[in-house]
């Protein structure tokens, strides 16, 4: 796992194959399609994000997107959209965009069969019980 301290800086895209936790400024495009991206508490990033699993508990000004997972802790700030399949918003964060959830695969499954409840149609001849 890397880390970017408190003190550290970094204007430009990142990208890579291992697990980063920001707890400093990254301004730029961020990229790990195999990794978690944890924004901690004191991390700030202005960036395009786009990963397997984000975590944000400090703030994030940018788009979001993750294949697997989205977590805004109650510390966390996102301002801008996210999109990933599962999405977890903890009471106290703050979450300001849209919100895309989408199957791995795009689509969303299906109903299932008698799922839910029949009601009769309007016009069929069914008569509302008194």
């Amino acid at each position: 796992m890397a880390n970017i301290g408190k003190s550290i800086t970094i204007k430009g895209d990142l990208s890579g194959n291992e697990d980063l936790v920001i707890e400093g400024q990254v301004e730029g495009k961020i990229e790990l399609p195999s990794n978690q991206l944890t924004i901690g508490a004191e991390g700030n990033a202005a960036a395009e994000i786009h990963a397997q699993k984000v975590v944000v508990i400090g703030k994030v000004t940018g788009n979001v997107s993750a294949t697997e997972r989205i977590e805004i802790q109650a510390s966390g700030f996102v301002d801008g959209d996210v999109k990933a399949p599962r999405l977890v918003v903890e009471e106290g964060a703050v979450l300001n965009g849209a919100i895309a959830m989408e199957s791995p695969g795009g689509a969303r499954p299906a109903p299932k069969p008698g799922a839910g409840a029949e009601t009769p149609k309007e016009g069929s001849g069914a008569k509302p019980a008194a």
